[in-house]
């Protein structure tokens, strides 16, 4: 895991339903926490591109619905800054279903572009990737 050089902003806070784009079975999931997130009293933890939460799946196969699941957050709606001054969004948000905690997903395909953020943070997500935005 390596750091980012963009900087990107915290659009999903703790609470937020967003769909999963692997097919491990999970359809979409609520982020329950933000690992290695610090913040103040009293307020939401968020997640952002290439973040590490842990999640309940609320909608999928029965045997997946109502688990807790660590996921990657691999895009996110609200726009973001890279290094380089260009501004990147995507159309929705996405996260990919873990089955360890070094970041090997559990699904075999993942649908739709990746951000390269969370490509370069999580090899594992890189390998499987169509296309790396």
């Amino acid at each position: 895991m390596k750091a980012t050089k963009a900087h990107i902003v915290k659009s999903l806070p703790v609470g937020s339903i967003i769909p999963t784009c692997d097919n491990s079975g999970a359809k979409r999931i609520s982020i329950m926490s933000v690992r290695g997130h610090k913040t103040i009293k009293g307020r939401r933890s968020a997640a952002g591109v290439g973040d590490y939460i842990t999640a309940s799946v609320k909608a999928g196969v029965p045997g997946m619905r109502k688990t807790i699941v660590n996921a990657i957050i691999v895009r996110q709606k609200k726009e973001y800054r890279r290094a380089d001054g260009t501004r990147i969004k995507f159309e929705d948000n996405a996260a990919v279903v873990l089955k360890d905690e070094r970041g090997t997903p559990k699904g075999t395909i993942l649908k739709g572009p990746i951000a390269k953020e969370a490509a370069e943070k999580w090899g594992g997500i890189a390998k499987l990737a169509s296309s790396i935005v």
